[in-house]
């Protein structure tokens, strides 16, 4: 008995240690693999910090410039990674100042874990300083969120956290803990969670839906595949092409879906949405078979939901059931993991080909190329458009780069002229809309891929919110190239005032500083392009340099983007100028 005894002593030291909550964070964060944080310190998440500074050789923290810059920054990292990105703040307005972040990821299914301080637990509710009830604030826009109040908890809600941020449709999740939590000592031990009782984050696949969507799809003349971010959140890049080759089906994309298939491949047919491509938006009213795989059927994408494919059979393969008859009743609707369900449908496709249905997507491609799209990259016009300056970047980086846009006419021009062989290359943010996300997504994605050219894509509105993680790239001397479309204009605010309230350009004309010589005092290598002859030249030197580089291009100050679907209006009524 006594050498049993003996032996379980041996064994619980061998399981637990006696240490303090705070530094039982860093070893749950170490236990999930994680090796960079992005964050701020301040007085209730001190401890932690003070933990931190022992683990350096571990863990890697970012300092950013405000708190926002953080959770971008671990948006940007979650996007080309696939893994779990973690943001970290103090109470009270660190906490809030992640709250635009969180919203994002959560709207575009970003795994992610903020970790904020927050008072000692005496102190909750009475108003302390800084206290804020961040739990409430964050719950709307958080996938979980929890306030830790007891040391005990930690490992458990830690563990659990990093579950649920990336299991099934990944999203953010929030832990906030208090002081005392952080200073009192537990014995710790570590588990990874496996699962949450009543949380499935996968559905079982039907096997007579897939059964019943492949019998649509074979007999289908005009089938047609929309495909979103759940393909490249599902890792089932190889099964859409599958799918697509086999059944000789026309895909096209969502913002989020773009480089989940090669630009180049004969079947990628284009972008769907408001500022989508010709033949892609007119011919969903065409199709009889809509296969939706991983998107949402955001209104962006719809536009007036009323005559939206009304006369297609629609197929929608998706992981979250809220999604499914959300906003477009599916015919069939096929829950899963992308991955999963596509390879169970595969061998269920006949072999097929459709040439005069994909005819009628070149043919309308065809239309926008003479009367948009050979304008806007190859322009004959005095003034530069930001369609050249893409063009300039594809060429220059051979298709290779990953492109991080903020959001504007500048990222509608990126996700329709950028081209990708290689999926996780476009991080923007899609169904928020955030200025001020492409900076330090940028920095974030660099450090994700840090074997790969990153070009963050901002116009001089958005680039202003978040200018100051100029300081990140210095202190870190994080190699991001960062191009900054300059037309002195909020633009896609005043394209609105020009084409829907009689050119009234309210408060959307800009008045902006020396960008080169703001990055020059961050020590950052810069050029300004203001004429033609001079844009070749200086896109090449930036994607050669192995250096940080900020480039400003000054393009033409009312320049629109078309197509455009009007708020409220038909896919079918887009409008090419």
């Amino acid at each position: 008995m006594e050498t049993l005894k003996t032996k379980k002593e041996e064994k619980k030291k061998e399981t637990t240690m006696r240490i303090s909550g705070a530094e039982a964070i860093i070893h749950c964060l170490l236990a999930e693999g994680v090796d960079l944080i992005y964050g701020y310190p301040g007085g209730a998440i001190m401890p932690v910090y003070d933990e931190l500074y022992k683990f350096q050789d571990k863990l890697t923290h970012i300092l950013t410039r405000h708190e926002q810059g953080a959770t971008h920054a671990a948006q940007g990292y979650a996007r080309v990674t696939g893994k779990v990105g973690v943001a970290m703040a103090t109470s009270g307005p660190g906490a809030t100042n992640l709250v635009t972040g969180i919203a994002d990821a959560q709207i575009d299914s970003t795994p992610m874990v903020c970790i904020t301080g927050q008072v000692t637990r005496s102190l909750l509710g009475s108003d302390a300083f800084q206290e804020t009830d961040i739990v409430g604030i964050s719950t709307p826009v958080t996938k979980w969120n929890y306030q830790i109040t007891r040391v005990e908890e930690i490992p458990e809600i830690m563990a659990k956290a990093f579950y649920i941020a990336k299991s099934g449709r990944p999203g953010p999740v929030l832990i906030d803990i208090t002081k005392n939590a952080q200073f009192d000592e537990l014995d710790f031990k570590y588990e990874k969670c496996t699962g949450v009782r009543s949380y499935k984050p996968v559905p079982e696949p039907d096997t007579a839906a897939i059964e019943k969507a492949a019998e649509l799809i074979n007999n289908a003349k005009k089938p047609y595949i929309v495909f979103g971010q759940g393909v490249i959140l599902g890792k089932a890049e190889e099964e859409l092409k599958a799918l697509v080759e086999k059944a000789g089906i026309p895909a096209a994309w969502t913002i989020l879906g773009l480089s989940a298939m090669d630009s180049d491949h004969p079947l990628n047919v284009g972008m769907v949405g408001m500022h989508g491509n010709y033949g892609p938006n007119i011919l969903t009213n065409e199709c009889d078979v809509l296969i939706a795989i991983g998107m949402r059927f955001d209104d962006r994408v719809t536009g007036n939901l009323a005559t939206y494919a009304k006369q297609a059979k629609v197929i929608h393969f998706e992981i979250d059931p809220a999604e499914i008859n959300k906003n477009v009743k599916a015919d069939v609707a096929v829950l899963g993991n992308s991955k999963e369900t596509l390879g169970m449908l595969l061998p269920l496709i006949n072999e097929n080909s459709h040439p005069d249905w994909v005819a009628e997507f070149e043919a309308k491609h065809q239309i926008e190329y003479d009367t948009l799209i050979k304008n806007d990259i190859y322009p004959t016009k005095e003034g530069l458009t930001m369609g050249e300056v893409i063009e300039q970047i594809n060429e220059a980086s051979g298709h290779k780069a990953v492109m991080v846009s903020d959001v504007g006419q500048h990222q509608m021009i990126a996700c329709r002229y950028a081209k990708f062989k290689q999926t996780m290359s476009n991080v923007t943010s899609g169904g928020l809309g955030t200025m001020g996300f492409g900076l330090p997504a940028a920095i974030g994605a660099k450090m994700g891929a840090m074997d790969r050219e990153v070009v963050a894509i901002i116009g001089d509105g958005g680039y202003q919110m978040t200018i100051q993680e100029l300081g990140v790239i210095f202190q870190h001397n994080v190699p991001v190239k960062i191009v900054v479309l300059n037309n002195e204009h909020l633009g896609m605010v005043r394209q609105w005032q020009e084409l829907f309230f009689e050119s009234r350009y309210a408060s959307t004309v800009m008045t902006n500083p020396d960008f080169v010589k703001i990055a020059e005092g961050y020590h950052i290598k810069s050029r300004r392009v203001v004429e033609r002859s001079e844009l070749k030249d200086a896109v090449e030197e930036m994607m050669a340099s192995k250096d940080p580089y900020f480039l400003e291009v000054k393009v033409e100050k009312e320049d629109n983007v078309f197509p455009m679907i009007p708020t409220g209006a038909s896919v079918a009524d887009i409008r090419l100028k």
